[in-house]
Parts: C-alpha cells; structure tokens; sequence
C-alpha cells in the first residue's frame, strides 16, 4: 500500500481545518436561533410607518411657499390630512374651508398680510381689477407648482433620513424615500381625480359671525356669479383685501333685494342666551320673517311666560308653532304679543310675502296633561295639516312654508308644499322627500337649554338663514348657523345650495306644486291610539 507523504497530509489537515472554521463561522449562534424574525406584514407595516412620520416631519419643517396672490402674501402648505380639503385662514377673522379634493393632503392657505403698495395701486388704477382674476390664478398656479416641486423634496428627504436613521441601511433608506415619492404622487392623483372646483359655493365660514355674511356673500350671487373656480377665487381674495382694508368696522352685509330671508329657530327650551343671538342675526342678516317650530319652553308653565317678552323686540315678525314642551297656556299669551303670528290647525296666514300654514304639536309632554299619542297622534295631526295644505292650493292661495314640531307631522305634509319646517331632534338637517317637498329640520337655537349640561361636550346652539326667491317664493340658498355651545366662543356659517340651483342644472319651477310624481292619498280618520 502507498503512503502519503508527510509533507501532504499536513497541508489536507491544514486545509481540513480552515474549512471547519470558515463553516461554524458561517453558522449561526444557537443563541441566534432562538431570536424570533419579525413577519413581512409587519416589516412592512415598521417601513410605512416610517415613511409616513417622515414624510410629515418633512413637511413640517421645509414644506411652505410663501406667495403673492394679488395684494395679499400668503403662505401655502401641505398638511397630512384624513378628509382632504382646503383651508384658508384669514387671521384675523377665522377661516376659510372647501371641500376641493378628497386625498390624505389638505392644502392650506394662510392669509399672512395685505401688501399696502400692490393695495393701492389697485385703489389708484381700479382699470387693474378687470385683469385681477388672471394675476390671481396665475400666482396660484405658480404658488402651486413651487410647493408641490418642495413638498416632493420635503417629503422624500425627510422619509430617507428617517429610514436612515431607524434601519441604519442606505437600502433601506433609499427604498422609503422611494416609497414616499410614490405616496406622495397617489395623493397628487387622487386630489386630482376628485378635484371639485364648485366647492367655493359652499364654504364653511369660522371665526368672528358678524363678517360671515359679507365673505360668503349672498343667495343671489351665489347663484349667478359663481359659476366657475377662478371668478369665485377673485372675489374672494378682492372681498377678503377689502377686509384689510377696513380699519374701523367690518363691512356691512347688503341683503339681496330679490330675496326674502326667513330666520329659522327651534327648541330654545328656555335659554335667554337664545333672544341675543336671534336679535342680532336678525340685524346682521337684515332677516323679513323669523320663524319657530317649537319648544321654546321647557314646563309651559305660567310662571314661564315672563320669558318671552323678548319676541316684542327681536325686529321681525315672529311666526310660531306649539311643540311639545309648550302648553295653551304659552300658545295664549304669544298670541297676545304684537309682532307673532301663532300656527294651529292648519291655517294660513302671510308674513313678508310668503304664505304660512302649520299645526301645533298634539303631544304635551312634560306634564303629560294630554295622553300621550306616540307617533300615532303625530300622523294624525300631520294628516290635517296636509288636509288644509290641499284646500288652500284648491282655493288658489297655495302655502309656500308649512310648519311643524315634529318631523313625523312634517312628512305628512309630503307633496302638498314646497318647503316644510321643523325641529325637536336637536340636529340640522335637509332632505327633499319622495313627493318633491323639502323638509328641514332645525337644530337647539338653545343649545338644548339645561340639557347642554348632561354630555360630555356642550350642545351647540344652532339656527339657519333661508333665501327665498321673492318672485317664485322657492328657496334658493340656506346658510347653516353653529355657534359653541356653554362656555364656548366658536361660530361657523356653511352655505348651501339646492341641487336645482347648482351651475350647469336645471332651473327650479317657478311656480306651482313642488315638482316629483304626483300624490294621492287618503286622510286617515281620528282615532284613539
């Protein structure tokens, strides 16, 4: 047999045991093995979270344009938001918001100053303000592609550094700033796809109520001028210059004249806050006609009268129904009061031009000196309003605002009446029933009265602007009214328009029932529930 030399057997041990070493090296610790490796979700879930709080950071320090828009310099940000939108803050008077776009960004507008030499230069060559629209939307424009060029690097630098910072990996800080490049390019698409440039026609106002009126501006002009995006951005920013420019008073809020203005309360439920508030809507608004759908008491007690004596000198005609918490004995002694006129039982009466009929709430509850009817009586008691809603149009003196407390009576009313008023849910809402009539429901313009006390935040005290056409008698607008609540100093005014008087729609009738399919039904007869 062969023998292997010496000096060859060496090196294959020699070889042997490098080859040992670089293997166990190789392998992993057995203390290793026992560390669990985190799932892919949730590696995944570790790199988005990143990427976002990245990319905000980034936004928060180097994401604003500062840009002259007309006479004004305004700063424009980016902001991570879950609704979207645009929100213009005019400080010191409140702000601005509109639904423009649904995306996780909301773009911000802030309203830093009004440049006095480009101010006056409009003041001293008025000529210019026929091209202000132009200059407007081109500084817009400009303004935009410069923040959305910085919010593309804010945002990318500022997912790479974080990733950076977390994985200590240039790869995986290259791959989240990559991510958030193409987050950020998704958001862009989808506030692109859902842009909506008639969003301006129903802004929600915040801040001091008394300029409200004179930055949404009025039912008229809402309908006719502001048809397309640029227009409504060059009254804006030349209403909101003229602010500035006022150093001793806000401007004053001129009414439309083709317009009647109708004032709509409910469920004051014995709050003396509640006079203040509607007397001085009724002076900023110039209002024709206010009117209540009820629960203006709480017991409808005698001793509560004395509480009333405001309505006297509100300004307006005050047009009331009975709800539930009011008694005959409150109905008696508003009846006795100069300037209102009490709804019950179905009749009609004219206030302001517009034809008025309503019913008072069968139901008294808080002393359950009635039986209680449930939604029965309700029915019922709707049922005759309906009735006499159809006598009147036979007669050929339709009803234009038929009132009720509860919106159960409210839809009975359904078909026979262009617009119906009520309250006693204690939140706003509009809807256009199947019949074609437009029902109304009005929110606590006494922030619920001492309910306000009982939840966790304090009711809000709500009521509403409705514009009424003077010729057709139709609404045309409405502005929703929300003011905080006990111990708060907010206020919001949110413009509405029905969907017939949207650009581009159909003109509403100008006469004649509401529009929809034509009703037929029959009057329940009373019976005992």
């Amino acid at each position: 047999m062969a023998r292997v030399p010496a000096t060859a057997l060496h090196r294959i041990r020699r070889a042997s045991g490098t080859f040992a070493r670089r293997y166990r090296s190789l392998r992993p610790h057995p203390a290793a093995e026992l560390v669990p490796q985190p799932h892919p979700w949730l590696r995944a879930l570790g790199m988005v979270t990143v990427v976002i709080l990245g990319g905000w950071l980034g936004l928060l320090i180097v994401g604003d344009v500062r840009v002259p828009v007309g006479p004004m310099n305004t700063t424009m940000t980016l902001r991570p938001s879950l609704t979207g939108g645009t929100k213009i803050n005019v400080s010191p008077l409140g702000a601005l918001e509109l639904n423009s776009h649904k995306a996780p960004v909301r773009l911000d507008v802030n309203v830093d100053q009004l440049d006095p030499v480009r101010a006056q230069a409009l003041v001293d060559h008025p000529e210019r303000i026929s091209g202000l629209q132009r200059e407007i939307t081109q500084d817009v424009e400009h303004g935009t592609l410069d923040l959305a060029a910085r919010s593309c690097v804010a945002v990318v630098s500022g997912a790479t550094a974080l990733g950076l910072a977390v994985y200590r990996r240039p790869r995986r800080a290259v791959a989240a700033g990559g991510l958030a490049l193409t987050l950020l390019a998704a958001s862009g698409a989808t506030a692109y796809a859902t842009w909506n440039p008639k969003s301006v026609l129903e802004p929600k106002f915040s801040g001091l109520l008394s300029s409200a009126p004179s930055l949404v501006g009025n039912a008229r002009s809402i309908v006719t001028e502001f048809d397309v995006y640029q227009k409504e951005l060059a009254r804006l920013v030349t209403n909101v210059a003229k602010l500035y420019d006022v150093t001793s008073t806000l401007p004053a809020y001129q009414p439309d004249p083709t317009t009647i203005r109708v004032l709509h309360v409910s469920d004051i439920h014995l709050n003396p806050a509640s006079w203040k508030i509607i007397a001085s809507l009724v002076r900023q608004y110039d209002v024709n006609v206010i009117v209540d759908s009820g629960d203006t008491m709480d017991h409808g007690s005698a001793a509560e009268n004395g509480f009333l004596d405001p309505v006297a000198n509100l300004g307006a005609p005050y047009v009331w129904v009975r709800g539930n918490h009011d008694s005959r004995t409150t109905q008696r002694y508003l009846e006795h009061i100069g300037n209102v006129r009490v709804l019950d039982d179905g009749r009609a009466i004219t206030v302001a031009g517009l034809r008025f009929a309503g019913i008072g709430d069968p139901q008294f509850t808080p002393d359950r000196s009635v039986a209680p009817g449930g939604e029965r009586a309700e029915e019922l008691a709707g049922a005759r309003l309906a009735s006499s809603l159809r006598d009147q149009r036979a007669a050929g003196t339709p009803v234009d605002i038929a009132v009720a407390h509860e919106p159960t009576a409210a839809r009975q009313t359904d078909g026979e009446v262009p617009l119906v008023l009520a309250g006693h849910l204690h939140h706003e809402d509009m809807e256009v029933m199947k019949y074609g009539t437009r029902l109304r429901l009005e929110g606590s313009t006494g922030g619920s009265g001492l309910r306000a006390v009982e939840g966790s935040y304090p009711a809000p005290i709500e009521a509403s602007i409705l514009y009424l056409d003077r010729g057709t008698r139709r609404l045309q607008a409405w502005d929703e009214i929300r003011l905080g609540g006990l111990g708060r100093t907010t206020a919001e005014v949110t413009r509405h328009l029905p969907e017939e008087n949207q650009p581009g729609a159909s003109p509403a009738p100008g006469a004649g029932p509401p529009t929809g399919p034509a009703r037929t039904r029959a009057t329940p007869s009373p019976s005992t529930p």
